[in-house]
């Protein structure tokens, strides 16, 4: 019996990051897990279909991009652009999460604790910097 409750769900996976190999890995055990809801789920590499393709096929999708491209808001600005309901974080969230710097002076103006830290540029000495802190 199939589970109607989110129409035919995009697992979105693959794509052209560094971390594409742990997005398949990641997307298919995805996959598998709503399959087996009965949810009528299809594994699509991003890498190799157009968003336009995704935008005529699918009610929704399930986000399991790593790294640029997937993380950092390109991706749901795509999807929010096409119409489509997605899982996770949206843009502005998703953008500011990637930036690591710009998050922990975030957290820090709202008054979240976070540790002490500094941004480390090309041909600095981490000695020197690290005894900064």
């Amino acid at each position: 019996m199939q589970n109607n409750n989110f129409g035919k769900v995009a697992v979105l996976m693959g794509g052209h990051s560094a971390e594409r190999e742990v997005s398949l890995k990641s997307g298919e055990a995805v996959l598998a897990a709503l399959l087996r809801q009965h949810i009528d789920a299809h594994a699509v590499d991003v890498r190799d279909s157009a968003m336009t393709d995704i935008a005529g096929q699918y009610d929704c999708a399930f986000i399991v991009l790593h790294g640029r491209g997937g993380e950092d808001g390109t991706m749901q600005g795509a999807l929010e652009t096409l119409g489509i309901p997605y899982t996770g974080s949206g843009v502005l969230g998703s953008a500011l999460g990637m930036d690591k710097l710009r998050c922990k002076y975030l957290w820090r103006g709202l008054g979240i604790a976070t540790p002490d830290f500094l941004l480390l540029m090309p041909g600095c000495d981490v000695s020197t910097e690290a005894a900064n802190i």
